[in-house]
């Protein structure tokens, strides 16, 4: 599954969201999700963000990308995220079926409520940074490995090989 992930900075604050369902459902991450066929990753982007919260990024920067191994431990599938920031953008955001935004200092996160991989990589990308990660979840949903590197533009993201989606919702 190719997926993204958005976050709103502006002037020392981050725009988080708490998820109202799906994956991740009560936990506050960034805006983001599922990467539709023919949509590039910029595209999801922008469409994300306008049904979850309402406003359309103006200026997308990739911040990083990263590769999940979800029930690591049971039936294994992946996640590919595509991670961004945008400085500008149109409308307010505003909370929806899917996600209530809120702002916080850019020192106040609440990583505690996130998934357990964004603490070791969301502050470097709030400080500008652009970051390359692989991570492991178990069935639980506990962070079992992790590792979190500088990505340079000279390099690529090599994903490894194809698992399988997760399974269909119940």
């Amino acid at each position: 599954m190719r997926c993204t992930l958005v976050f709103l900075l502006q002037g020392g604050r981050i725009l988080l969201a708490r998820k109202k369902r799906g994956l991740g459902a009560g936990l506050i991450n960034g805006v983001g999700g599922k990467i539709e066929p023919g949509e590039t990753a910029e595209e999801a982007a922008v469409r994300e963000c306008r049904e979850e919260i309402g406003v359309t990024p103006l200026d997308l920067t990739r911040a990083g990308e990263h590769d999940f191994l979800m029930d690591a431990d049971a039936e294994p599938w992946r996640i590919h995220v595509h991670v961004f920031t945008a400085r500008r953008w149109e409308g307010e955001p505003q909370e929806t079926d899917e996600a209530a935004p809120r702002w916080f200092g850019v020192g106040e996160v609440p990583y505690d409520d996130m998934w357990a991989d964004d603490r070791f990589w969301l502050p470097q990308v709030i400080a500008g940074e652009t970051v390359r990660g692989r991570f492991e979840f178990d069935s639980a949903e506990t962070l079992v490995a992790h590792d979190v590197r500088p990505w340079t533009a000279a390099e690529t993201w090599q994903t490894p090989e194809a698992l399988p989606s997760p399974p269909p919702a119940s």
